[in-house]
């Protein structure tokens, strides 16, 4: 049993926190929001604390999934932050998605504080939260992820170290990149059937089982053609994420024309109202277009 501290119960945190009180760990959390940690505490056991710092302290392990760059450096750094909380020798797993630059100075920071610090972005939407499957994509040290590793498996379907810290925030923008063309290109295939007159679920049954078929395929298109876009990852969010791919691109060079284009159909949504529809409702904008 490990001492833990978890930052961020959202969608994808308040269930990976329960994997680890439920495995035995001994879990404190932390929430902006502080109801959102009482709900946790009564539903689950554990503890909470007003700051990150007072929950990371003593903790052999803190793992965080909060929203953005500037949330991560909000929960890890200042008087406040789980850094100064952490004792020597103590490991910082961070599951949010974030830009490469704010993982390479917090990693700097937590070296310097004689900190382990792994960059660890998720993919598997709050099903794979819910049900402990979850794929990690891991950059950092190679001994501190060995001992970071079983605790992420509390939750993981797959926990993988690509490479050096940044190593897991550029697998997550590839798996952003690679989400964005799908989606765009199921939803014109299921808007294509739409209007050729036929049964977009005969359609996929057959298709899903050939080349086309994809995770967003079988798990996907019965919402989309109910027009239910209600659950899954934010349009809002994937944005974000998109943005941090075409910032990372005009650095390093690479063409990706197809995400820049989903990028603004994603746009067009937020228009539409739809920030905070899950990324298949790029189907409902087809649909709005005739």
């Amino acid at each position: 049993m490990a001492k833990l501290a978890f930052l961020g119960l959202g969608v994808m945190g308040y269930p990976m926190a329960g994997h680890l009180q439920a495995a035995g760990h001994d879990v404190c959390v932390y929430n902006r929001t502080a109801s959102k940690a009482e709900a946790w505490v009564a539903e689950h056991g554990g503890r909470m604390a007003p700051t990150p710092r007072e929950a990371a302290e003593g903790a052999d392990f803190v793992m965080s999934c909060v929203g953005n760059d500037d949330d991560l450096r909000s929960v890890c750094t200042g008087e406040d932050g789980a850094f100064a909380g952490m004792s020597k020798g103590a490991i910082f797993v961070d599951h949010t998605t974030v830009s490469s630059m704010v993982t390479e100075e917090l990693y700097a920071a937590a070296k310097e504080a004689g900190l382990g610090f792994v960059d660890a972005p998720i993919s598997g939407g709050q099903a794979g939260a819910e049900n402990g499957q979850l794929s990690i994509m891991c950059g950092g040290d190679e001994d501190v992820y060995a001992k970071a590793e079983p605790i992420m498996n509390t939750y993981a379907k797959l926990c993988r170290r690509i490479g050096e810290s940044g190593a897991g925030q550029t697998t997550k923008m590839c798996n952003q990149i690679a989400i964005a063309g799908l989606v765009q290109g199921l939803s014109e295939a299921l808007h294509f059937a739409e209007k050729a007159g036929l049964d977009g679920r005969a359609v996929v049954e057959v298709i899903s089982q050939g080349a086309a078929g994809s995770w967003q395929m079988s798990n996907r298109y019965e919402t989309m053609l109910d027009d239910h876009f209600e659950h899954g990852f934010a349009v809002d969010w994937m944005r974000k994420d998109l943005a941090i791919c075409l910032n990372t691109a005009n650095e390093n060079g690479a063409s990706l024309p197809v995400t820049a284009l989903v990028d603004q159909y994603y746009k067009d949504v937020q228009k539409m109202g739809g920030g905070r529809w899950d990324t298949s409702s790029l189907f409902k904008r087809l649909r709005k277009l005739g």
